[in-house]
């Protein structure tokens, strides 16, 4: 069991793994004091315009970010998507396709169940489950 970082209340080993890639994702690198390192390198590249190789990029980050720093997930694959209005727009959408593993911090990489996870940028950056 963990807590939620906002309310205080219990939430699950699941709740507690998004939880982490949220914090990972919206983080700068460089933002938290004593692990300068931290960050998956997202927030960085917004305002960019939106092509193929910065997809690419995206989608790079995102897995070398939850494989450095998250290993209750293993990255299967990430969709990009979105309208093309939206992307013209600055608005981009993933699926991320994972693997939950609720012991692998503690070495035991038994695979519990796939999961997806959204992630929108847009005017407010958010996951969802």
């Amino acid at each position: 069991m963990d807590f939620d970082r906002r309310t205080g209340a219990r939430i699950s080993n699941y709740e507690s793994a998004v939880q982490s890639v949220k914090i990972l994702f919206f983080s700068q690198v460089g933002e938290h004091v004593l692990l300068r390192e931290f960050g998956a390198g997202l927030l960085e590249l917004l305002g960019r315009k939106l092509t193929p190789r910065l997809f690419a990029t995206f989608m790079l980050l995102m897995a070398a970010a939850i494989d450095l720093w998250e290993p209750r997930f293993r990255v299967r694959r990430i969709i990009p998507g979105g309208t093309v209005d939206a992307i013209r727009q600055g608005q981009a959408a993933f699926a991320i396709e994972v693997d939950f593993r609720p012991n692998a911090h503690l070495g035991d990489d038994t695979v519990e169940s796939v999961q997806t996870l959204g992630l929108w940028f847009g005017r407010t950056p958010r996951i969802t489950t």
